[in-house]
């Protein structure tokens, strides 16, 4: 009969040495990942917004060009305000019900707003006399490479707080 210690010592041992098993994720895969995945989120939600209601994306691209500093500050401070009451009612356990669906909701909120803020600028740059693929390539693109660098990665959110502030002053003023 097999004791358990040599049980436990010879499942150690396959575990330790378990054939093509790399876990080794380094610092270079999660920036890449960030920007892959800024990039695909404001091409997508943008793409949906263009689609489904683009004279209101249209209406906020304005808002932002026209109040850029009202609507970070505007965005910003929802956040702030978001992420306290998030991290209260997470404190309450039961709140958590509460929280989690808080949290997706602003989630969602922010990559609208960021894909309109995106689209702002890149329809400042290239316009869009050929339709909306070229800005919103170019949006995506811009939020993609401001990732990959830590001050871009700043600037990036400074961005994406402009559009999320838009939105919200949108429906809650």
């Amino acid at each position: 009969m097999i004791g358990f210690d040599h049980w436990a010592a010879t499942v150690s041992h396959f575990a330790q040495t378990g054939p093509g098993v790399n876990v080794d994720i380094g610092t270079t895969n999660g920036i890449f990942g960030g920007a892959v995945s800024a990039f695909l989120t404001t091409l997508v939600v943008g793409a949906i917004m263009v689609a489904v209601v683009p004279a209101y994306t249209e209406r906020m691209m304005t808002v932002v060009l026209d109040d850029p500093i009202g609507s970070f500050a505007y965005g910003i401070l929802s956040l702030l305000a978001i992420g306290f009451v998030a991290v209260v009612l997470i404190l309450t356990v039961i709140g958590i019900l509460v929280a989690a669906p808080l949290l997706i909701l602003a989630f969602l909120v922010w990559a609208i707003g960021a894909a309109i803020a995106y689209l702002a600028i890149a329809d400042r740059l290239v316009g869009r006399e050929d339709g909306w693929l070229k800005p919103l390539v170019v949006a995506a693109a811009i939020n993609g490479i401001l990732v990959v660098t830590a001050v871009g990665g700043l600037l990036s959110i400074c961005i994406g707080a402009a559009g999320f502030g838009a939105v919200l002053r949108n429906y809650l003023e």
